[in-house]
């Protein structure tokens, strides 16, 4: 239930007051969108929200929906209280969509069967359902998309505080005996992400296996993530190389993104989707129309003395 999930507390709040209203009228739950980067639990509480409702979940990814034929076999599976669980929903074809409106609407779905003169279509009626979609890049979702959807939660990072709690759980459950203080360290490394912090866990387990009887500390944590090359601030080797990168070849920049993945070696997909966001959400780096700059904590981190600027504006 909600109160078992750390963090997200207003998305929860906000979720929890939905679910509990629905019940109360003997309804259905409305079309929820969670949006966030990955990682963060949007199909923790696809799962959550089904078993607070008291009905069963389907779970698919927008790509893998690829004929109206593919969706119509979910959705008539479904019966009336069930949820259906869509992943990365921003994928989803354009013509998929069409189809997907009348059935979150009115639940009805139109189908097109044959081709040519002999094309006909069907109504199919649909029990009452709820679409909970999920999505990492919410910009690219559709407007009439959107706007179907009854409520709209955007999750965000979490604090190191609220990744022990997790961490802690985790660890229960895998049998780990760690301390508040390892959890804490663990969490402080993990970027804000559930997901980041479950696996250094096992990691941790792992070195903690080998070296300290099983047992984690703060002392045994950091070892375990420094041989990671994971320093205080969560960075990794990439992360250090993108602001050695950026200061020291190209003076801080501006510099374009294809530009300062090849001085890396790192597809610029993989730095703008993977890197950038902490950087940005940290304070190191931002994007500017001519490219990106370093700011003042990179050059903090890196001990190298920011040089002032010529009064230009980026």
């Amino acid at each position: 239930m909600f109160s078992e999930f750390a963090g997200q507390e207003k998305v929860c709040q906000r979720l929890g007051v939905m679910v509990e209203a629905a019940r109360q009228r003997g309804d259905v739950l409305d079309h929820i969108l969670l949006s966030g980067p990955p990682g963060l639990g949007k199909t923790t509480l696809a799962y959550i929200l089904a078993n607070a409702m008291g009905g069963n979940i389907k779970s698919t990814s927008g790509p893998t929906v690829e004929k109206a034929g593919d969706l119509a076999g979910l959705l008539t599976t479904l019966e009336r209280g069930d949820l259906l669980f869509i992943d990365e929903i921003h994928r989803l074809q354009p013509a998929i969509e069409e189809y997907l409106y009348p059935a979150m609407e009115d639940f009805k779905l139109d189908i097109i069967i044959d081709q040519g003169p002999n094309a006909r279509s069907v109504r199919l009626n649909l029990p009452k359902f709820t679409l909970v979609g999920a999505t990492t890049r919410a910009g690219m979702i559709s407007s009439p998309l959107r706007s179907r959807f009854g409520m709209n939660c955007r999750l965000d990072y979490y604090t190191a505080e609220e990744l022990q709690k997790i961490l802690l759980r985790s660890a229960g459950l895998i049998g780990l005996h760690t301390d508040s203080a390892g959890a804490l360290e663990i969490a402080a490394r993990s970027r804000g992400t559930p997901r980041v912090a479950n696996n250094l866990l096992r990691w941790v387990r792992d070195y903690a296996q080998v070296n300290a009887d099983g047992v984690v500390s703060q002392e045994v944590a950091d070892a375990a993530l420094s041989m990671l090359e994971i320093d205080q601030d969560g960075f990794d080797e990439m992360d250090k190389r993108i602001l050695e990168a950026l200061i020291h070849r190209f003076e801080g920049g501006p510099v374009g993104l294809n530009s300062l993945a090849v001085a890396i070696g790192e597809e610029a997909g993989t730095i703008e989707d993977v890197n950038e966001p902490y950087l940005i959400m940290q304070g190191y780096l931002k994007r500017t129309p001519q490219g990106r700059v370093a700011l003042a904590p990179a050059y903090r981190k890196l001990g190298v003395v920011e040089p002032q600027r010529d009064g230009r504006l980026f």
